[in-house]
Protein backbone atom coordinates (compact mmCIF):
# COMPACT_ATOMS: atom_id res chain seq x y z
CA UNK A 1 0.00 0.00 0.00
CA UNK A 2 1.96 3.07 -0.85
CA UNK A 3 1.42 6.54 -0.70
CA UNK A 4 -0.32 6.72 -4.30
CA UNK A 5 -3.23 3.86 -3.19
CA UNK A 6 -6.19 5.00 -3.74
CA UNK A 7 -7.36 2.70 -0.84
CA UNK A 8 -5.12 3.92 1.84
CA UNK A 9 -6.74 7.50 3.42
CA UNK A 10 -4.37 9.97 4.55
CA UNK A 11 -5.74 11.47 7.77
CA UNK A 12 -6.30 15.42 8.86
CA UNK A 13 -4.07 16.23 11.66
CA UNK A 14 -7.27 16.37 13.73
CA UNK A 15 -8.52 13.26 12.87
CA UNK A 16 -5.01 11.97 13.90
CA UNK A 17 -5.60 13.10 17.21
CA UNK A 18 -9.29 12.15 17.70
CA UNK A 19 -8.00 8.70 16.98
CA UNK A 20 -4.93 9.26 19.32
CA UNK A 21 -7.82 10.07 22.18
CA UNK A 22 -9.34 6.50 21.36
CA UNK A 23 -5.81 4.59 22.39
CA UNK A 24 -4.05 4.34 25.54
CA UNK A 25 -0.55 2.21 23.90
CA UNK A 26 1.80 3.07 21.40
CA UNK A 27 5.59 2.37 20.34
CA UNK A 28 8.45 4.81 21.07
CA UNK A 29 11.37 4.78 18.95
CA UNK A 30 14.62 6.36 20.29
CA UNK A 31 17.93 6.60 19.32
CA UNK A 32 20.25 4.27 21.29
CA UNK A 33 24.04 4.45 21.19
CA UNK A 34 24.18 3.89 17.41
CA UNK A 35 21.04 2.13 16.78
CA UNK A 36 16.96 2.88 17.09
CA UNK A 37 15.06 0.64 19.61
CA UNK A 38 11.39 1.07 20.42
CA UNK A 39 9.65 0.65 23.58
CA UNK A 40 5.73 0.07 23.92
CA UNK A 41 4.29 2.80 26.74
CA UNK A 42 1.02 3.69 28.06
CA UNK A 43 0.21 7.44 27.56
CA UNK A 44 -2.24 10.27 27.48
CA UNK A 45 -3.05 12.98 24.83
CA UNK A 46 -2.09 16.48 26.76
CA UNK A 47 -3.18 20.26 24.62
CA UNK A 48 -1.55 18.57 21.44
CA UNK A 49 1.28 17.00 23.27
CA UNK A 50 1.71 13.34 24.19
CA UNK A 51 2.41 12.78 28.13
CA UNK A 52 3.93 9.57 29.29
CA UNK A 53 5.66 8.44 32.62
CA UNK A 54 8.39 5.86 32.99
CA UNK A 55 11.41 4.78 35.79
CA UNK A 56 14.98 6.02 34.71
CA UNK A 57 16.49 3.64 32.51
CA UNK A 58 17.51 3.71 28.44
CA UNK A 59 13.38 4.83 27.81
CA UNK A 60 13.91 7.91 29.38
CA UNK A 61 17.74 8.62 28.66
CA UNK A 62 17.26 8.01 25.16
CA UNK A 63 14.28 10.06 25.04
CA UNK A 64 15.56 13.13 26.97
CA UNK A 65 19.10 13.47 24.47
CA UNK A 66 18.76 15.72 21.06
CA UNK A 67 17.81 12.84 18.87
CA UNK A 68 14.30 13.42 17.85
CA UNK A 69 11.73 10.42 18.99
CA UNK A 70 8.37 9.10 17.41
CA UNK A 71 5.46 7.51 18.58
CA UNK A 72 3.54 5.43 16.31
CA UNK A 73 -0.67 4.14 17.70
CA UNK A 74 -2.24 1.88 16.08
CA UNK A 75 -5.88 0.59 16.05
CA UNK A 76 -9.07 -1.00 14.34
CA UNK A 77 -12.29 -0.01 13.74
CA UNK A 78 -13.93 -3.47 13.17
CA UNK A 79 -17.64 -1.40 12.67
CA UNK A 80 -15.89 -0.05 8.98
CA UNK A 81 -12.89 -2.93 9.16
CA UNK A 82 -10.87 -0.31 9.02
CA UNK A 83 -7.32 -0.30 10.62
CA UNK A 84 -5.26 3.30 11.06
CA UNK A 85 -2.11 4.37 11.98
CA UNK A 86 -0.72 7.54 13.36
CA UNK A 87 2.99 8.68 13.59
CA UNK A 88 4.13 11.50 15.98
CA UNK A 89 7.43 12.77 15.30
CA UNK A 90 8.99 15.68 17.28
CA UNK A 91 11.23 15.60 20.75
CA UNK A 92 10.96 14.72 24.01
CA UNK A 93 11.56 16.76 27.08
CA UNK A 94 10.62 15.91 31.03
CA UNK A 95 8.35 17.82 33.33
CA UNK A 96 9.75 19.19 35.62
CA UNK A 97 8.05 22.82 36.65
CA UNK A 98 5.62 21.98 39.83
CA UNK A 99 2.47 23.35 38.22
CA UNK A 100 3.05 21.62 34.95
CA UNK A 101 3.84 18.20 36.79
CA UNK A 102 0.59 18.63 38.85
CA UNK A 103 -1.36 19.20 36.15
CA UNK A 104 0.25 16.24 34.74
CA UNK A 105 -0.70 13.91 37.60
CA UNK A 106 -4.25 13.91 36.54
CA UNK A 107 -4.25 12.57 33.49
CA UNK A 108 -5.57 9.23 33.11
CA UNK A 109 -1.30 7.28 33.03
CA UNK A 110 -1.78 3.39 33.80
CA UNK A 111 1.32 2.47 32.76
CA UNK A 112 0.80 -1.86 32.78
CA UNK A 113 4.20 -2.71 34.59
CA UNK A 114 4.55 -2.06 38.17
CA UNK A 115 7.34 0.06 39.98
CA UNK A 116 8.25 3.44 40.42
CA UNK A 117 7.24 5.63 37.08
CA UNK A 118 8.50 8.84 38.92
CA UNK A 119 9.20 10.55 35.65
CA UNK A 120 6.96 12.14 33.73
CA UNK A 121 7.92 13.09 29.55
CA UNK A 122 6.02 14.99 27.16
CA UNK A 123 6.50 14.12 23.35
CA UNK A 124 5.99 17.68 21.84
CA UNK A 125 5.32 16.90 17.62
CA UNK A 126 7.00 18.65 15.40
CA UNK A 127 5.13 16.29 12.68
CA UNK A 128 1.39 14.22 12.87
CA UNK A 129 0.56 12.06 10.21
CA UNK A 130 -1.95 9.02 9.83
CA UNK A 131 -3.68 6.71 7.41
CA UNK A 132 -6.63 4.94 7.24
CA UNK A 133 -6.90 1.95 5.09
CA UNK A 134 -9.96 -0.84 5.10
CA UNK A 135 -8.15 -4.60 6.23
CA UNK A 136 -8.19 -6.99 3.44
CA UNK A 137 -10.07 -10.24 3.69
CA UNK A 138 -7.42 -12.98 4.63
CA UNK A 139 -8.77 -15.11 1.54
CA UNK A 140 -7.06 -12.30 -0.76
CA UNK A 141 -3.52 -13.75 0.44
CA UNK A 142 -4.37 -17.53 -0.41
CA UNK A 143 -2.60 -19.21 -3.02
CA UNK A 144 -2.68 -22.61 -4.38
CA UNK A 145 -0.25 -23.78 -1.77
CA UNK A 146 -1.89 -22.73 1.18
CA UNK A 147 -3.77 -25.63 2.53
CA UNK A 148 -1.20 -28.09 1.43
CA UNK A 149 0.30 -29.64 4.67
CA UNK A 150 4.02 -29.43 4.92
CA UNK A 151 6.44 -31.63 6.77
CA UNK A 152 7.88 -30.66 10.62
CA UNK A 153 10.70 -29.12 10.49
CA UNK A 154 13.82 -31.52 11.45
Amino acid sequence: MGSDDPSVKKLAVNECWALLRTAEVGRLAVWVDDHPDIFPLNYAVDHGTIVFRSARGTKVSAALSDAPVALEVDGYISQSHEAWSVVIKGRAEGIREIGDLMDTVDLPLFPWQGGAKDFFLRLVPTMVTGRRFVVADPSAWQNPFSSVRRSPME
